[in-house]
């Protein structure tokens, strides 16, 4: 089971952390807002973490820029982190830094084997520059469950622009869960790697949202995710990425619907799904008008019998590929409700293969 059993306190400070400190839903900073004004200096970072340090649970850390930054931005739980505005706040990594992140949970940096806890984080420009530091990793690196992320433009990143991990930067898993979490309206743009990457060695990363993104110019896969079980993936623009413009491995209750996806190199919308409830693929449109091959849908199973509704999706090609492409993979059957949907300009407009059933649903 892919489910989290919360404490009382737990549950408690989840429901605090979708709450507006004193009720204020923008503009001026909340009592116990600390507010750091940056210089455009390298000594930046060092002060962002200071303010950090000296915060209390609750507080809201108002970032107010351009910042200049050769140092990770720790990003302590119970407290918010907000910019000015997209505009206002930029937080640039120098050149020849390197980081490893240029922001990043507590529970990351130091190697935790618990999840850390909620932060929020919004309207902040991330400015990676891959270009000065061809050794840099992530942008964002997210470890803390119950997680808000929105309003942000993350650009140019080495590898990953947004990162969210079961693992620490020494490579410590976690021994407990990291849900609950939403990712939504962020511009995720020229990422080296994968624009937002779901990286989960076991079953920690589960049951979140990744909601109204826009996600362009990915080096490989627009949004990549090793673990989708119980997600709401939907309403996000993904174009113009160098292979998969959404990976979602691992579906358990799981929902794909109104995507818009336009131009990818080697497959659309590429999921697995697990033995066991079902899942949704809704009212995505997949089109790839640039030329080339590929598959637009594609589904597997992992184990047992995958379930899956498959419904009122557009999909259209430039004359070549497979449109919807239904495998049982290593499972013991797939039985798929596909319906409503519209396939042209491909060669093959649907491939089911053996152990596969396809019904038009109740």
């Amino acid at each position: 089971m892919h489910r989290a059993v919360f404490s009382g306190l737990a549950l408690l400070a989840l429901l605090g952390s979708s709450v507006p400190a004193n009720g204020l839903e923008s503009g001026a900073p909340a009592a116990g807002a600390k507010t750091v004004a940056c210089a455009n200096t390298r000594d930046d970072d060092e002060k962002i973490n200071s303010a950090v340090a000296a915060s209390a649970d609750g507080d809201e850390i108002v970032i107010d820029g351009p910042c200049l930054i050769d140092g990770t931005i720790r990003l302590r739980g119970q407290r918010s982190y907000r910019g000015q505005s997209r505009s206002g706040t930029v937080i640039q990594q120098a050149d020849g830094a390197n980081l490893d992140a240029m922001l990043a949970s507590d529970s990351y940096l130091d190697n935790a084997p618990l999840t850390g806890d909620p932060v929020t984080l919004r309207s902040l420009n991330l400015i990676a520059n891959r270009a000065g530091n061809p050794n840099a990793k992530d942008a964002l690196v997210l470890r803390s469950w119950g997680t808000v992320v929105e309003d942000m433009e993350i650009l140019q990143a080495t590898r990953h622009g947004i990162r969210l991990t079961n693992l620490s930067a020494n490579g410590t898993p976690l021994n407990n869960t990291q849900v609950n979490g939403r990712i939504a309206a962020n511009h995720v743009v020229e990422s080296g790697g994968r624009g937002i990457f779901v990286e989960d060695t076991r079953n920690s990363v589960t049951d979140w949202h990744l909601l109204d993104n826009w996600i362009a110019g990915a080096g490989s896969d627009g949004i990549g995710m090793d673990n989708a079980a119980g997600w709401n993936i939907h309403g996000n623009h993904v174009y113009d990425v160098g292979a998969t413009a959404i990976t979602a491995e691992r579906l358990f209750g799981s929902m794909i619907g109104n995507n818009y996806i336009e131009n990818f190199a080697t497959t659309g919308v590429r999921i697995s799904v697990q033995g066991e409830t079902a899942s949704t693929i809704t009212a995505n449109r997949i089109f790839k008008l640039t030329g080339g091959s590929g598959v637009f849908l594609t589904v597997r199973v992992n184990y047992g019998t995958g379930n899956l509704a498959v419904t009122g999706n557009t999909i259209r090609g430039n004359g070549a590929g497979t449109g919807l492409d239904y495998q049982n993979g290593q499972g013991t059957g797939l039985v798929v409700a596909s319906t409503g949907n519209l396939v042209t300009e491909v060669t093959t407009p649907r491939a089911t293969g053996p152990g596969v059933t396809v019904t038009a649903g109740v």
